[in-house]
Formats: C-alpha cells, structure tokens, sequence
C-alpha cells in the first residue's frame, strides 16, 4: 500500500485531508508574539482580523517532529509518498527530507519537490491519492506526478506593494513608485521555481489577469487542464479573473478556493494567486 503525505499548502487541515485519504503536517505562522498552526489552529479569517491590528506575521515550515510522527503514523510496511510544497518558496521540502530520515524505515519514504504550491500542489496530491487507490507503486505515481509538474505554472498579484517590499522581493524605490502610481505588481515563481520574483507591472488587476490569459494559452491549455484561483479574502478579485479566465478557457475547470494563512503572509491581504496544470 502507498501512504500520501504532504502539507498544508495543499489548503486542506489535517482533519480535511484525512477524510480525503491523505495526511498533512501544517505549516506554522507566527503573529503578534503567538505561534499557531495554519488551518488547524488558526483559520484565514480571525488570521487576518489580527493582521489588520498593524501586527506582521511571518510564517515556517512543519515541525521536524510533526513530520516524523507523520510518517511513523501507519503500517511500517507501507510505502510513503510525500509530496511538498516547492523547495526554495519554504522550508517544508528540507524538512521532510530531514524527518524521512530519522525514520527507521526510511528506505520506503519517498520525498518528492512539487515544484509547486497551492492549487496544483493541492490537485498532484489528489490525483496521487487517486492513483494509489487504483493499486499503483510509489515508483509509478512519483512518474506520473513528475510529468504533471512540468505543466505548472503559477502567478501571484497582490493587492498592493507594501508585502513584497516588507518580504525582499522589491527595492524600496519600487514599492513605493509603483503604490503612488497605483500600478499593481505581476509576480511568478522563477524558472527553478525557487523564488517568487516580478513579472511585470499592470495598469489594473484586469490587465494583470490578462497578461496570465495570454501565457496559459501559449502553453496549450484548454480541456483536460485545472486552472486554480486562490485569494485572500479577495472575492470579488477572485470571480473578476474567474470571468476572464471562463471566458477564454471555456473547456477548461477552474476553482476557487480561500489562501491558507502562511501564504497570506507572503503576498498581503487581498492578494490573488492563479495557477494552472494539466490533469
């Protein structure tokens, strides 16, 4: 038997993803002198009610030792399959890797780089469930879910500069040119998916999602791909880009689901991520 493993940047709690076949070790935030567990301990929306008091949160990666009862949690027969949030955007890759072996059966542990985040890391690990309950090996769904990482491709616009500055992605100069000229800042993972850095800078979130329409379309996309809209107490954000999106993949699902609190931390209140990657 083939165990899923992963974390919580799947945007399910530990209590959610076992109801959906797999475990999760959650990522932590820290926020007005408190440390909490995302999603288990702490939801989107209290998370943000402390972030609007002029508190700033950071966030880091699973406990090791969270990870490590993870894994010992189950049949010491069973294979393991991990799959994590992309190495370089947390810590949450290294310290599987660390955990996986601390593990007396580390030999059937296998800790995979998504690549990715969120919404396609949140689909890789239902579809790896999905695999494994059809009798698969570890060997077989780690080269089914490679191939679907390369189909990813994630774009971030927050809802304003102050975030990224705060976070080292932009220059102060930057920051507070583009927020006086109220331009709003495209981002993207880098090509090694380590880091996330500006794409480009639009007029209006409008022409923020078309500048995503247009590279999803020069990938292909159509039917058989999953297009993923996750924002940050930003619905009506959400359901703009929706349209747009709706409107140029009409064969293509599209969901929408609410960012977890560490990734709040890293792109700011109102931000919305879209994601998109072949199913």
């Amino acid at each position: 038997m083939v165990r899923i493993c992963s974390d919580s940047s799947t945007m399910y709690d530990s209590r959610r993803a076992k109801e959906h076949g797999f475990s999760i070790a959650p990522l932590s935030v820290t926020i007005d002198g408190k440390t909490y567990r995302e999603l288990d301990e702490i939801q989107p929306e209290p998370f943000l009610d402390i972030i609007t008091q002029g508190h700033i949160p950071t966030s880091s990666q699973p406990a090791l030792g969270e990870v490590v009862e993870m894994f010992e949690d189950g049949d010491p027969e069973d294979e393991i399959l991990h799959i994590a949030m992309a190495d370089g955007l947390s810590g949450a890759y290294q310290s599987a890797c660390a955990a996986a072996n601390m593990c007396e059966h580390k030999g059937k542990i296998t800790v995979l780089n998504s690549h990715t985040l969120c919404g396609p890391q949140r689909y890789l690990v239902k579809n790896a469930v999905r695999l494994a309950k059809e009798g698969l090996s570890c060997a077989e769904i780690v080269e089914r879910t490679e191939k679907l990482i390369e189909t990813t491709s994630s774009f971030l616009v927050p809802a304003d500069f102050d975030y990224l500055r705060r976070g080292g992605r932009l220059s102060p100069l930057v920051s507070y040119v583009g927020q006086a000229m109220r331009f709003v800042p495209l981002m993207s993972t880098t090509e090694d998916t380590h880091r996330i850095t500006l794409a480009g800078v639009k007029r209006s979130f409008a022409q923020a999602v078309d500048s995503v329409t247009k590279k999803f379309q020069s990938m292909g996309a159509g039917k058989n791909w999953l297009i993923s809209i996750s924002h940050a107490a930003a619905p009506d954000r959400a359901q703009q880009a929706m349209e747009k999106l709706r409107a140029a993949f009409p064969d293509t699902d599209i969901e929408i689901n609410a960012l977890t609190p560490a990734f709040i931390t890293q792109g700011g209140p109102g931000c919305v991520a879209i994601q998109i990657i072949h199913m």
